[in-house]
């Protein structure tokens, strides 16, 4: 169901605004994507403003992990979400956003990209000092 972002049809003291306009589609907003890890990547395609394309992750698979004391990249296997400092509610359904701790194959990492938005799982490995 479209999020509607344009103003309020109700002034502060309930009665009902005229409409100078109808709502308008530029205005309309959308449900977010709320990706999971899972056995499987599966990507959403939108088109946005200007007939570019958006892409977001809903389930995932993997993770692009940089371990800053080597400067290396890994590609890892997601194995669970430890914390989600978004939600509790993120971290109880294991919702991974940026600033998620996530369980890969080296250990804890933090993810630094927007999944939702950004179509991959960007993140750096976490080391001792503790989430």
């Amino acid at each position: 169901m479209p999020q509607y972002h344009g103003g309020d049809l109700r002034k502060p003291t309930g009665g009902k605004f005229r409409p100078h306009r109808k709502k308008r589609k530029y205005e309309l907003g959308r449900e977010p994507l709320e990706p999971l890890p899972s056995d499987k990547e599966t990507r959403i395609i939108r088109r946005v403003r200007g007939g570019n394309y958006k892409v977001g992750l809903k389930y995932v698979m993997y993770a692009n992990v940089m371990d800053p004391e080597t400067h290396k990249a890994y590609k890892l296997r997601i194995l669970g979400v430890r914390e989600n400092p978004a939600s509790v509610d993120y971290s109880r359904r294991g919702v991974i956003t940026r600033g998620t701790i996530i369980e890969t194959e080296k250990g804890l990492a933090r993810v630094t990209s927007r999944p939702g938005q950004d179509g991959v799982v960007n993140a750096v490995l976490i080391t001792g000092g503790g989430a």
